[in-house]
C-alpha cells in the first residue's frame, strides 16, 4: 500500500500547493517557470495532479501543453515523501493526461540547483540533455492511435517492469536475446536475414511472473502494453466471444506498434478434443484465425501465458503461431535470494541470515514471497504500535511468516512442470 493516491487538481488545493511550490530563487535557482505562470496555467485548465495523504497534498505536477509538445512546469514533493516513488507516480498520471490530449513530446527544463523531481524524470524514462539539463520525452503512441488504446484498455508502462523481475536470470536472459533484442534492433536482425518474433507463448505453474514478463517486454520495448480478458469480452459482446476477439484484433492491428496480452489462454484454446460445446470449438478456431492475420504486420507481438501448457489445442502451439513457447518456472535459489533481498531491503531489520530464508522458502513463487514478506512487515508494524516492541524484523520472525505461507508450488506440480518443459518448451 503506497500510502498516497493521485487525483486532478483542484481549485481548494490552491492554497496548500503555494507553500509546496516555494519559490526556488530564494534556494539560488532560476525557475524556468515562476508562481504567477503555473497559476495562471491551472486556472487556464492546463493539465495538473496532486497526490494527497489524508487532506494533505504531499505533491504536485503540473503541466503547460502547446498541440503536441507540452512542458512539465514544476514537479514538487513534500520532504518527508521525497524517494517514496511519489514523484513517479504523479508523472505517470500527468503522462496520461498528456498523451489524451494528443501530446507526443514531454520536456522538462531545470535550471542548475532545481532538482527536485529528477529522480522521477530518469524513472520514467525521461532523457537529460547534457548542458541544459533538459528532460525530455518522446511519446512511442501516435495521436491517430490514442482512441483506440483508450477503446480497449491500452496504456504505456513506464520503464521499470523489467527490473521487476528480480533474480529470474535465466528466463530474463532468455527473454531478452530471443525476442526484445530483435525487436529493438530490427534493421540488424533484417540484415542478417532474421525475423523477430510475433508471438511467444509463456508456461508455468501460477504466480512465477509470467505477466509481469509480459509487462516487462512491453515496458522495454516502449510498446503500449493492451492486456485482453476473455471473460470481459465475452460480457461486453452479445454476439458472442469469438465475434469480440476477432473485432478487438482488428482494432489493435490499426495499432502502430503493440503489445497484446492473453492471461490463462486455455480458457479460450484448450484441445478441441476436451470440449463438448460448439460455441467453445468456434472461439478456438476463431484464435487459430486470428494469430496468423495478427503476425503480418511489423511491430506487434502477441504474448499468451498458460498454467496448463499440456490442455492447449496442439494446433494453437504450431510453428507459425508462435515463435518461442517458453517455461517460467519457480524461482531457483539464486533467484529467491535475489528476490528476498529486494523485499527485505524495504523493512528495517537485524542481520539476517538470508540463507536459511532461501532454504525455507523452495517452494515458494515470486508472488509467495512477496506475500510473507508483506506478512513479515505486517507483524514488524503490529509489534511495534500494539506491543510497544521493536520495529526491526529477525530471521526468526521472517522464517515464522514463511512456515505461515501456504506455498503454491508442491513437488508434483514441480515434477509436472519439468516434464512439460521436455515435451513442449520451444526456445
Amino acid at each position: 500500500m503506497t500510502g498516497w493516491r493521485i487525483r486532478d487538481f483542484l481549485d481548494d488545493d490552491l492554497d496548500q500547493a503555494i507553500p509546496l511550490w516555494g519559490d526556488p530563487a530564494t534556494a539560488g535557482a532560476a525557475a524556468a517557470f515562476g508562481l504567477s505562470e503555473i497559476i495562471e496555467a491551472i486556472r487556464a485548465g492546463q493539465p495538473a495532479v496532486v497526490a494527497v495523504v489524508g487532506n494533505e497534498l504531499v505533491g504536485s505536477a503540473v503541466a503547460l501543453v502547446d498541440g503536441s509538445h507540452a512542458w512539465i512546469m514544476r514537479i514538487s514533493l513534500a520532504d518527508n515523501w521525497r524517494r517514496k516513488g511519489v514523484g513517479s507516480a504523479l508523472l505517470e498520471a500527468l503522462e496520461n493526461r498528456l498523451v489524451t490530449r494528443g501530446v507526443q513530446r514531454i520536456s522538462c527544463l531545470f535550471a542548475n540547483g532545481e532538482e527536485v523531481g529528477t529522480a522521477a524524470l530518469e524513472h520514467r524514462g525521461f532523457n537529460v540533455r547534457n548542458g541544459l539539463l533538459l528532460y525530455e520525452k518522446v511519446e512511442s503512441v501516435a495521436s491517430t492511435d490514442i482512441g483506440i488504446l483508450r477503446e480497449v484498455g491500452g496504456r504505456l508502462l513506464g520503464p521499470g517492469h523489467w527490473a521487476e523481475l528480480g533474480g529470474m536470470v535465466r528466463e530474463k536472459e532468455l527473454v531478452e536475446r530471443r525476442v526484445i533484442l530483435p525487436l529493438a534492433n530490427e534493421q540488424l536482425a533484417g540484415r542478417v536475414g532474421l525475423i523477430p518474433p510475433r508471438g511467444i507463448m509463456l508456461f508455468g505453474p501460477p504466480g512465477t511472473g509470467k505477466t509481469t514478463f509480459a509487462k516487462g517486454i512491453a515496458s522495454s520495448l516502449g510498446w503500449p502494453f493492451v492486456e485482453l480478458f476473455p471473460s470481459r469480452l465475452a460480457g461486453e459482446s452479445p454476439a458472442g466471444l469469438a465475434y469480440a476477439l476477432r473485432e478487438t484484433f482488428d482494432l489493435v492491428g490499426e495499432l502502430n506498434q503493440v503489445v497484446v496480452f492473453i492471461d490463462e489462454v486455455e480458457e479460450i484454446a484448450s484441445a478441441r478434443e476436451q470440449r463438448t460445446l460448439s460455441a467453445a470449438h468456434g472461439v478456438t478456431n476463431e484464435m487459430l484465425k486470428i494469430i496468423p492475420n495478427f503476425r503480418e504486420k511489423d511491430r506487434r507481438l502477441l504474448v499468451c501465458a498458460t498454467n496448463s501448457v499440456r490442455a492447449l489445442d496442439p494446433a494453437f502451439l504450431r510453428h507459425g503461431r508462435f515463435d518461442y513457447v517458453i517455461p517460467v518456472g519457480p524461482p531457483d535459489p539464486e533467484a529467491r535470494c535475489a528476490i528476498w533481498s529486494r523485499y527485505l531491503s524495504t523493512i528495517p531489520h537485524d542481520e539476517i541470515d538470508l540463507d536459511s530464508i532461501v532454504s525455507a522458502s523452495s517452494l515458494f513463487t515470486p508472488a509467495d514471497i512477496e506475500f510473507a514478506a508483506r506478512r513479515t512487515a505486517q507483524a514488524v508494524f503490529e509489534e511495534a504500535l500494539l506491543e510497544n516492541g521493536s520495529e526491526l524484523a529477525t530471521t526468526q520472525l521472517v522464517l515464522h511468516c514463511i512456515y505461515d505461507t501456504r506455498p503454491t508450488l508442491s513437488p508434483q506440480i514441480v515434477e509436472e512442470f519439468q516434464q512439460d518443459i521436455k515435451d513442449y518448451a520451444r526456445v
